[in-house]
């Protein structure tokens, strides 16, 4: 059986709009600095925004994530997005595709099941205060961590 070459695009299936996740609590609200102009003035309205990295404005109040130079170092930074991973599914989510770098990061939203996984197999259901990181984490990435 062969596979289709976009056949990843099927499979993305995020829980989380760009939207919803700003308006939860994301990258201690200074993903974009000030590059917000090319998306939709509505996923503004209530996002959790900062100048600076402030843990405080992420929804479990933890610093989740590696830094910006650390995305670079480990070859997670394309020209195309050069914010990242989020900046790339909001992009997305506007209808850009480029499907060499779309198959790779929507690989990469994949393999984040794991920590998905790690939650369900390790928490209550609804205590959120089990895994608080790897809750923000999974956020960051665009699935629901309130399971």
């Amino acid at each position: 059986m062969t596979k289709k070459n976009n056949d990843f695009y099927e499979i993305f299936k995020p829980e989380l709009t760009p939207k919803e996740m700003l308006e939860l609590g994301v990258f201690g609200g200074a993903y974009f600095g000030d590059k917000i102009k090319e998306f939709p003035k509505s996923w503004f309205k209530k996002a959790k925004l900062s100048e600076k990295f402030d843990v405080k404005i992420n929804r479990f109040r933890v610093k989740a994530g590696l830094s910006r130079k650390e995305w670079k170092d480990k070859g997670w930074i394309f020209k195309e997005d050069p914010l990242g991973w989020f900046q790339w599914y909001c992009r997305y989510s506007n209808g850009r595709r480029i499907p060499k770098i779309d198959e790779i990061q929507i690989k990469r939203w994949k393999n984040f099941t794991r920590h998905v996984k790690a939650i369900k197999k390790n928490c209550e259901k609804n205590d959120l205060g089990c895994r608080r990181r790897q809750r923000q984490a999974i956020l960051q990435w665009g699935y629901n961590p309130f399971i």
